[in-house]
């Protein structure tokens, strides 16, 4: 039916539909309803840190995946950073059992014959373990707890990475050396051409230079 002349039209007339939902307004009961079913504002905020926080926590993994894998120093060379950032990473295997052979000094895991200590008589117990490959380089790691802390042993296969330049210390006939990787202490030497590096977090580095260097009986 058409409008009759001054009476705006519905369904053309902007300004009328405009003028008329600001006037309409919901019942109270139902306003009522719908800001009791919001969350507290305590509880958004958290959620809101709880998101962050998860958010961060991906794009650390997902940085520190591309350190694993992107070229350093020389082609398909990876460097000593990357072997180290691998005991920031959590175990995903068992630790491995004491070798049959020699129980009370070694581990029943190696690098190309490069074996990891046992370090039980002296109060470091082997918690996990996990393998890697950084650039395509074989990275096993070995972590121990002892003292109310936890260290990673990690033998990177052959050939041996570039020496970093920092305090060298001899312990036992092991030429170590010692520096701070992301906050870390950490010591590295060589063994039959091979890298290995022992690295914690507030363990001091007299500790990590003496398991180094250890060896069994001594």
């Amino acid at each position: 039916m058409a409008n009759t002349p001054g009476t705006p039209d519905p369904h053309t007339d902007d300004r009328w539909i405009a003028r008329t939902a600001a006037q309409v307004r919901a019942p109270d009961a139902l306003r009522a309803r719908i800001e009791t079913s919001r969350p507290p504002r305590r509880t958004r905020v958290r959620r809101h840190l709880e998101l962050g926080g998860a958010l961060a926590t991906a794009l650390a993994v997902i940085l520190l995946a591309v350190v694993l894998v992107s070229p350093a120093g020389t082609p398909g060379a990876p460097s000593l950073s990357q072997a180290a950032a691998l005991g920031m990473l959590t175990p995903t295997a068992a630790a491995p059992a004491p070798d049959t052979a020699h129980a009370s000094s070694r581990l029943a895991r190696e690098v190309e014959e490069i074996y990891f200590p046992n370090w039980e008589s002296i109060h470091w117990r082997a918690v996990g373990q996990r393998t890697d490959r950084i650039n395509g380089r074989l990275a096993l790691t070995v972590y121990y707890e002892g003292r109310g802390h936890r260290i990673a042993y990690t033998i990177v296969s052959a050939p041996a990475l570039a020496q970093p330049n920092a305090p060298v210390t001899t312990v036992r006939g092991t030429v170590e050396r010692t520096l701070t990787i992301d906050g870390r202490t950490a010591v590295t030497w060589r063994r039959a051409g091979h890298t290995c590096l022992l690295s914690g977090q507030g363990v001091p580095g007299a500790v990590l230079r003496a398991l180094a260097g250890w060896h069994p009986g001594a």
